[in-house]
């Protein structure tokens, strides 16, 4: 089944791009045995039921959904707990005191004479058609309803029913709100989408499984992806029937047989696609609607891209880019997305076990290589990409321009020697060749002549008339080629078959991948790479067949990386239901022309605590001014100017010290920035994040100052 966690994610050589495996019960290749779940299975199925039949409601842009409770979008205007209760107490005093005022004659007796007014003569002596009995019910029924209108005012004054609401129905309306009330119509655990399709087996399976805690999360979203397939008619309902009756909860199961990842440090919710990273700080700077509540990211927010910004220490690897490669990771276990997690080596991204790929780039243990031409056959489109890896960053970094120079003469060389070897050249072999070395190029020419390549022999022709000529980018990509044709990489960039390497063609399977760089001795090789990871990803995703999954790229420490064709290549990543998120130390390591288109193009910024006034600065400009309610207090002294005034001022300058006063307030409405860049440096705690946020359907959520320890 196509994208629902049954193809080879595994078999992820170059050359050819792992297709889809077919049916859910046959997988392409033996899944490898499945270790020991990280959780062992409950005995009982009460806690994810629990899970499964949580509210959610529908929220704004990254409010945590699982359990929340809307809140209004203005801040009511809520009376101060201590002011609500005293003034109830003295209302209720103050009545108490009116009625025995009443009751013992010392305000008069002016409230019987509507009772005199009302009431019939024959009803008020002791000899009347009533009797003694019915008299005094008449008198008493008469002051109840006194002492019932004076209670009235009274409640109305001291705010009783406010006390009533807050401090009493409040807490009989939290457990109800805890409780999760759910119908057979509407119980998630009865699968009963499938029930209405003619899968009662299946249906009935599932709910067992789940009542018998056999099924956990990622089953549950696994299972839902696969039933997607049903209903888009991918595949037939017979076939997911039959894989559910003869698996349950194990059925389509990704290629690496896993059923979740060896560990979890951060909370998930699989039904809405979330990982929670923290919570919205109760700051006036917040909506109120955000104030106290779960903030969590998923795809449809990271369709839109990341950009994170805070110095070292400052937790973009520990509470964003981890968090969010491991909800990616589960969210490729369920076969809905594709993750690519880029990193330096130790960096804390995750265990090698929690991925299907892990390419150690210099590392001779590694199992797996990295293909240098994105596992194209396509010379212009190899040398693109190329171009980009190699000298991206000494392009005019104006959005406006390309490396297209560089492009031509990496073509130049790629088609001729495929032509004549029938493969693209290793890193030695296409260094000999930029840096002209004459052994190579007569033999290259001497194939192509033989083949009759006349088109091919024209573009090394004139490849070698640009040689050494002024202004000529091929000494430039040698020089850059040679940090690659090192001995640490001896082995590595293969193009010979003899190697396993991994091409970024696999995306269109829900593979979990993890590269690490070689930060340590080759820095400017590591940031090379990361700029050849982007360019094959931002062009891999553009050209993929079933772009219902969902691809990220997670690059942690982009340094070097920010170009022009890198920010053309973010833009476009929305419509192919793809994003990436970015970690920059400082805004200082993207060129100053790109640094507003840069975060222009992401829909989700982030500065974390620490940062400078200067990249504040450029944050408060993106996030743009707002209107605000502003009040100007002014205190004015009293002149008095009869003598009773003047000693009465006297009097109270002796009590208090100071002279009478009036406060006048000016209230007027003033366009302010969201978050100047003196808060950005200055007023965001350690472990804390002003975050903004922009779906993929275009609602904005604006700076939130969030508590990524939450």
């Amino acid at each position: 089944m196509d994208s629902d966690g049954t193809q080879d994610a595994r078999g992820t050589h170059a050359s050819p791009v792992p297709r889809p495996a077919g049916p859910p019960e046959v997988p392409a290749m033996p899944p490898r045995p499945p270790r020991a779940p990280a959780t062992p299975p409950l005995p009982d199925g009460s806690a994810f039921l629990t899970w499964l039949r949580a509210p959610r409601p529908d929220a704004a842009p990254g409010v945590w959904r699982f359990g929340h409770r809307p809140r209004p979008a203005e801040e009511p205007e809520e009376i101060p707990t201590r002011q609500l209760l005293s003034g109830a107490l003295i209302a209720f005093l103050v009545g108490w005191l009116i009625w025995s005022l009443l009751q013992n004659g010392y305000l008069g007796t002016w409230w019987w004479v509507p009772f005199d007014l009302i009431v019939p003569d024959a009803w008020r002596g002791g000899d009347s058609d009533l009797g003694e009995t019915g008299t005094f019910i008449v008198y008493q029924g008469y002051e109840l309803l006194v002492a019932l209108a004076i209670m009235v005012g009274a409640a109305r004054l001291g705010r009783w029913g406010e006390v009533w609401r807050r401090f009493v129905t409040a807490r009989f309306r939290r457990p109800e709100a805890q409780e999760a009330r759910t119908t057979p119509e509407d119980d998630p655990a009865q699968w009963n989408e499938l029930r209405a399709a003619g899968a009662a087996d299946a249906a009935e399976r599932l709910a067992t499984e789940a009542r018998s805690g056999l099924m956990r999360d990622v089953d549950h979203a696994r299972i839902l992806r696969a039933w997607q397939g049903v209903r888009t008619g991918r595949h037939s309902l017979a076939t997911f029937s039959g894989a559910v009756l003869k698996d349950g909860a194990a059925a389509c199961l990704h290629p690496s047989g896993e059923r979740d990842l060896p560990a979890r440090l951060a909370r998930h919710d699989l039904v809405t696609g979330q990982v929670r990273l923290g919570t919205t700080v109760d700051d006036a700077r917040n909506p109120y609607a955000y104030r106290g509540t779960g903030l969590a990211l998923g795809p449809d927010l990271l369709g839109t891209s990341l950009v994170a910004v805070g110095p070292a220490g400052s937790g973009k690897t520990g509470t964003v880019v981890r968090p969010l490669a491991e909800s990616l990771c589960l969210h490729a276990l369920a076969g809905r997305a594709a993750v690519v997690v880029v990193g330096a080596a130790g960096a804390g991204l995750g265990p090698a076990d929690a991925y299907d790929v892990v390419v150690r780039i210099g590392n001779q243990e590694s199992e797996y290589d990295l293909d240098l031409y994105g596992g194209t056959t396509d010379p212009d489109e190899a040398a693109a990409v190329l171009a980009e890896a190699l000298v991206g960053d000494l392009a005019d970094p104006h959005p406006g321009s390309d490396s297209r120079r560089s492009t031509t003469v990496l073509a130049q060389l790629l088609g001729p020697f495929r032509a004549v070897h029938g493969r693209f050249p290793s890193v030695p072999e296409l260094r000999q060749l930029l840096d002209g070395a004459p052994g190579p190029f007569a033999a290259l020419r001497r194939g192509l002549e033989e083949a009759g390549q006349e088109s091919l022999l024209r573009e090394l022709d004139a490849r070698e008339r640009q040689m050494g000529q002024p202004g000529d980018v091929g000494g430039v990509l040698g020089d850059r080629v040679a940090l690659l044709d090192r001995p640490a990489f001896a082995g590595f960039f293969d193009t010979s078959g003899q190697s396993r390497p991994f091409t970024l063609k696999a995306l269109d399977h829900p593979v979990r991948v993890r590269i690490d760089l070689p930060q340590r001795g080759h820095a400017d090789a590591s940031k090379m790479l990361a700029r050849l990871v982007l360019a094959q990803f931002t062009a891999s995703v553009a050209v993929r067949e079933d772009r219902s999954l969902f691809a990220c790229l997670l690059l942690d420490d982009a340094t070097g990386v920010v170009t022009p064709e890198a920010v053309r290549g973010i833009q476009r990543l929305r419509s192919g239901n793809a994003g990436v998120v970015l970690t920059l130390r400082t805004l200082d390591d993207v060129a100053r022309p790109l640094r507003g288109p840069l975060l222009g193009a992401t829909g989700c910024r982030m500065a974390l605590s620490g940062l400078t006034p200067w990249d504040g600065q450029d944050f408060a400009e993106v996030w743009g001014k707002e209107w605000t309610e502003a009040r100007d207090v002014t205190d004015r002294q009293i002149i008095a100017e009869t003598p009773a005034g003047k000693a009465v001022h006297m009097l109270r300058r002796v009590i208090t010290g100071k002279a009478p006063t009036a406060r006048a307030v000016t209230v007027r409405q003033v366009e302010r920035e969201r978050w100047s860049a003196s808060e950005l440096a200055h007023g965001v705690p350690a472990g804390h994040a002003v975050l903004s946020l922009t779906d993929v359907k275009g609602e904005h959520a604006p700076p939130l100052l969030v508590d990524l320890r939450g």
